[in-house]
């Protein structure tokens, strides 16, 4: 039964995804019971699926399965990932058919080590999307130079694409114009631009980590004046940048550029809002859902968040709500020495990195797992 706060949500017009999948959550029920109570979509990426294999025995038939099979890691990898994947998709494939293709989706990365070549992610991208054979996978690509390059090829192709690991402004402004540019070529070769759905993933609280770290350093050592400056810019960073970043997609989808593309049938590449668990104790649980309700975007939720929301939430639109003050608050706080921008380059870094590791860590948790049951 649709839980009221999920159907509130999606009549202001933000759909709720899950960020977070494992084999427990298919094969339990739970996915299943928060897609009857509204939920409507999921994403992952390879922390989440480290998490995942690494830490439970869920997987252990099939790596050993695949193992005696003669598959190798990456193999046993690949085929763990688009089981769970594409099983998800197929949970979800109700919610895709009633909205049309406007939810219903289950994202998966592209190899992180491939980040920096975009011919390989591009024919990677298009392997999973044609291994996953169904039109409510999206397929995660980072926010990097190499990146747009490959999520205007990948949208060329009809695939449809999760753009991530977006930081800044500017590299919001690339992705966009990538995904016209790749819905544009795509509608030149014939192709049909109503089929392709794609999300730019804006990553937020970490921004505020990063902010709020450099104002608690500073503040030690400040005179009273500048002490209460800095201290009012905390926590402001972050929703401060979203609202910047969804002023652009409003004036950019309502360009006559896109306006001639969307005659052509070509949907609204709608802002996906990421990373937005409260990591700071002293900030509210839902800081990051209850200041960026906005229409129409989405919001990707860790289980507890979606948990505090549905227990204690409540629905009234925040954005857009004064582009003029999250620009002034950016600017107050490059008066005060830190770039809002170059911490979102070092975040983008940071990220991209994160993720290799995590991706190297479950080849080697698999690879040790493969060994111990063929051992015993």
């Amino acid at each position: 039964m649709p839980h009221a706060k999920m159907r509130e949500l999606a009549q202001l017009g933000q759909s709720l995804w899950i960020d977070n999948i494992s084999r427990s959550m298919i094969t339990s029920g739970k996915l299943k019971s928060l897609i009857g109570q509204g939920l409507r979509g999921q994403t992952s990426n390879p922390t989440i699926f480290k998490q995942a294999i690494s830490t439970s025995h869920d997987y252990d038939r099939d790596i050993l399965a695949l193992t005696r099979a003669g598959k190798s890691t990456f193999d046993i990898y690949d085929e763990l990932t688009i089981k769970d994947v594409g099983e998800a998709a197929d949970l979800f494939r109700g919610v895709y058919d009633q909205t049309k293709g406007l939810d219903g989706y289950v994202s998966l990365e592209i190899n992180p080590k491939l980040a920096n070549e975009s011919d390989a992610q591009s024919q990677e991208g298009l392997r999973l999307w044609r291994k996953l054979n169904r039109p409510n996978a999206m397929i995660k690509v980072p926010a990097t130079k190499n990146g747009c390059l490959v999520v205007e090829k990948l949208i060329s192709q009809g695939v449809n694409v999760n753009v991530t690991l977006i930081f800044s402004a500017e590299q919001y402004s690339q992705v966009v114009w990538a995904y016209c540019k790749g819905i544009k070529v795509l509608a030149q070769r014939g192709g049909d631009p109503s089929r392709v759905r794609s999300v730019a993933s804006v990553f937020v609280s970490r921004l505020d980590t990063a902010v709020d770290q450099w104002i608690d350093g500073q503040s030690d050592n400040a005179d009273a004046a500048r002490k209460i400056q800095l201290m009012s810019l905390r926590g402001a960073a972050a929703v401060s940048n979203c609202e910047i970043i969804f002023h652009k997609f409003q004036n950019a989808f309502a360009s006559d550029e896109f306006k001639g593309l969307e005659a052509q049938g070509a949907r609204l590449q709608r802002v996906l809002w990421a990373s937005t668990g409260t990591k700071d104790p002293k900030y509210s649980d839902l800081k990051y859902v209850t200041e960026l309700m906005a229409s129409p975007t989405v919001n990707t939720l860790p289980d507890k968040t979606l948990d505090a929301y549905l227990d204690h939430g409540t629905v009234k639109t925040a954005l857009p709500y004064d582009v003029a003050r999250a620009q002034g608050t950016i600017g107050q706080l490059r008066l005060l020495g830190i770039d809002v921008n170059v911490v979102c380059g070092k975040l983008l870094e940071e990220g991209l990195a994160a993720f290799e590791k995590s991706f190297e860590e479950l080849m080697a948790s698999i690879e040790e797992k493969s060994r111990q049951c063929v051992s015993h």
